[in-house]
């Protein structure tokens, strides 16, 4: 690895937004383009690196994804009414559409970029908040999510030398294409809290998930009882994730912050608030910094109050990698609201915060009630995994 850089690279090329399943489909490209422009209202990009990387060519692309799948892709795209349903293309939830290929891998490239920044010393954190596809599988589109930029930033990390690399993922949804990605790698370490799958999908992440027998341990799935709220995330999230880390002793932590956890998040169940999602975007940070060096990838994800929830959440995000973070009392721009309307005819928000910071929370040093449905959630994870790494559960 390189000599590092301190600036913070973001990852952007206005060309993602044509990543567009159509005008009834919950996942609005909106939200990409209001988050870019939330962060250029509070002049983050000015403490920044904004940098477009070149979209994921095929080789790239194969890493994770089979070739018969790509294939099927790039036909999609170019006729969407040919997409075949057996590569989950087509579907309600992956409609194929026109260009779908190149919007697809250009996302992937951003990702993969980030982590070719940040292990080769370019840049000490990366950010592609238009990434975080984290459901696509090696050879089937999936929840939203054609190309898995996530596994594939790990993957080139792997590639180019990397020996051990985190993933944490807090996006409502299970990060399962990523887990099956590297189910059999004991290089990489995917860590995800996320709603229990008994009630969301896609009904995976369940805490006996730990990795083939050649990797056990290498998989950590919370799975959190619908209604969490920011108390109960964030005890889950410290009760798990640092300890883990500090076991794995990564060097690059590569972390996925779908902001559908958001109480107001129309396709979940959890009952997370803005504050909470930067607290964990503060920790993610410190993480970073205290077990892997510093090196940090940073991805977005879900997502689907697309005015309200997502702008705010991953220009946190953003201001957190580049050194300077947002205060959750900041006034929003009247000239970002004024493009909200423009865009979308929705009023949007007025402050950085939903009220609730700082965000209270109980160490589990402490003590845990056996009674308690999070702390259940939270006990079934480290019994399933914490004695295969070594650890006390």
């Amino acid at each position: 690895m390189a000599g590092m850089s301190g600036r913070a690279q973001l990852m952007w090329d206005e060309a993602v937004t044509g990543y567009d399943f159509g005008p009834d489909h919950p996942m609005d490209p909106v939200r990409l383009a209001l988050t870019r422009g939330l962060v250029g209202a509070l002049g983050l990009d000015r403490e920044v690196e904004v940098v477009a990387a070149r979209p994921a060519g095929e080789s790239t692309l194969r890493l994770v994804h089979r070739e018969d799948y790509i294939e099927a892709v790039k036909a999609a795209s170019v006729d969407p009414g040919s997409a075949d349903g057996s590569y989950g293309l087509g579907t309600i939830d992956d409609p194929a559409f026109a260009g779908m290929h190149e919007a697809s891998s250009l996302i992937a490239g951003q990702s993969v970029g980030a982590a070719e920044a940040v292990w080769r010393g370019d840049a000490l954190h990366a950010v592609n908040f238009a990434g975080g596809l984290h459901h696509a599988m090696p050879g089937a589109a999936s929840g939203f999510c054609v190309y898995n930029d996530a596994a594939l930033a790990i993957a080139r990390l792997l590639e180019l030398g990397a020996e051990r690399v985190a993933y944490v993922d807090v996006d409502v949804h299970h990060g399962d294409g990523v887990q099956a990605a590297f189910w059999e790698d004991p290089r990489v370490l995917t860590v995800s809290l996320h709603e229990h799958p008994a009630t969301l999908f896609p009904q995976t992440g369940w805490p006996e998930e730990t990795g083939a027998d050649c990797a056990e341990g290498s998989a950590v799935n919370v799975a959190l009882p619908a209604g969490t709220g920011d108390a109960g995330w964030l005890r889950a999230f410290h009760a798990v994730v640092p300890e883990v880390l500090a076991d794995f002793r990564p060097q690059v932590l590569v972390t996925q912050h779908g902001a559908d956890t958001h109480f107001e998040d129309p396709l979940a169940h959890l009952a997370v608030s803005l504050d909470a999602q930067r607290a964990v975007q503060v920790a993610c940070h410190e993480l970073a910094h205290e077990y892997a060096g510093g090196r940090w990838v940073a991805l977005g994800g879900g997502g689907y109050a697309v005015v309200d929830v997502v702008p705010r959440s991953w220009t946190h995000l953003v201001g957190i990698a580049a050194g300077r973070p947002v205060e959750p009392e900041t006034v929003i721009p009247e000239g970002w609201r004024q493009e909200v309307f423009a865009r979308t005819r929705q009023l949007g928000p007025m402050r950085m915060t939903d009220g609730r910071w700082p965000v209270g929370w109980a160490s589990w040093e402490a003590g845990y009630d056996p009674a308690d449905r999070l702390d259940q959630a939270v006990v079934a994870a480290r019994r399933a995994v914490f004695p295969l790494r070594g650890l006390l559960a």
